[in-house]
């Protein structure tokens, strides 16, 4: 099982996360999830939207490989993230996404550029 880890008050990250976890968030007043995985990804939890608005929350899927994440993605993502009900769990297989992601928004919100942001996120090793 995946950990959940609580970035903010607003924002959290996960690899893939199960049922049993899908419901401990619904529990705990998430309101929305952002799937960052790709539909050929190994190990993607059967019927996720599904299962996840059954819960009553939100869910978006933006499948996203970290070679991809440039400028353009992370504005779309930047303004997924803002429009999303929050708290919102972000998750991908095993996080490093998810948490480049997560870094890249808060480093916006900042008012750090993109670059700047990017920088940080390669040099923690989370994309090349």
């Amino acid at each position: 099982m995946n950990i959940i880890r609580k970035i903010n008050d607003e924002l959290a990250i996960a690899g893939q996360i199960t049922l049993d976890q899908l419901k401990q968030i619904a529990d705990e007043g998430y309101q929305s999830v952002l799937n960052l995985r790709l539909p050929d990804e190994t190990g993607l939890l059967a019927n996720e939207q599904e299962k996840i608005e059954h819960l009553g929350l939100y869910y978006v899927n933006f499948p996203t490989k970290p070679e991809d994440i440039n400028h353009q993605v992370t504005l779309q993502m930047y303004q997924i993230i803002t429009e999303l009900r929050k708290p919102i769990l972000i998750h991908c297989d095993n996080s490093i996404r998810s948490a480049a992601i997560v870094l890249l928004y808060i480093c916006i919100k900042q008012g750090i550029t993109f670059e700047k942001a990017l920088q940080k996120v390669i040099t923690l090793g989370l994309i090349s």
